[in-house]
């Protein structure tokens, strides 16, 4: 079974470097943000040719936040329709009493409700699936959390976007 997988992940991988179509964009995307923090909704807008605006509302485990984001892009390993983007923003949420665990091992016990307020970065690759309004992203979503921290911790995000 694991021969099957890593057979399969190397193909789709091979596939991504070998395929030369029309390059595509999109205006605006909608769609799910899968991260080790909030799974939510996510809205990118290109504001310019090679920057786009993205918006998270994110839930977590007892509480909410919102993430923005100011994203800088480029074509990837001259793959049309394979982008690397990098960026920064900040986000802005609240949390219940809980026990947060974090990908660093910096675990946090809030014993009352929190106000969350910190930098975000983020860096990556998107995927517009040709011949299709489907656009996915893998990523890396470092953040310093400043009002119950200060820490600092990096998690992965997975986006699933549909694109108009």
């Amino acid at each position: 079974m694991k021969k099957t997988i890593i057979s399969c992940f190397i193909g789709v991988i091979a596939l991504l470097f070998t395929l030369k179509l029309e390059a595509q964009s999109y205006d605006f995307a909608a769609g799910l943000k899968f991260g080790g923090y909030e799974n939510g909704f996510s809205f990118k807008y290109n504001y310019k040719p090679n920057v786009d605006l993205e918006g998270i509302f994110g839930f977590r485990n007892h509480g909410v936040v919102i993430t923005g984001l100011y994203e800088i892009h480029s074509n990837a390993f001259e793959v049309n329709g394979l982008r690397f983007y990098y960026g920064a923003g900040a986000h802005l949420g609240g949390t219940g009493n809980g026990e947060y665990h974090t990908f660093s091992g910096n675990d946090q016990l809030f014993v009352k409700s929190n106000l969350l307020l910190g930098a975000d970065g983020v860096v990556g690759f998107e995927f517009l699936i040709p011949q299709s309004p489907i656009a996915v992203s893998l990523d890396l979503n470092p953040r310093i959390e400043l009002t119950s921290g200060p820490f600092f911790d990096i998690s992965p995000g997975l986006g699933l976007k549909y694109t108009f």
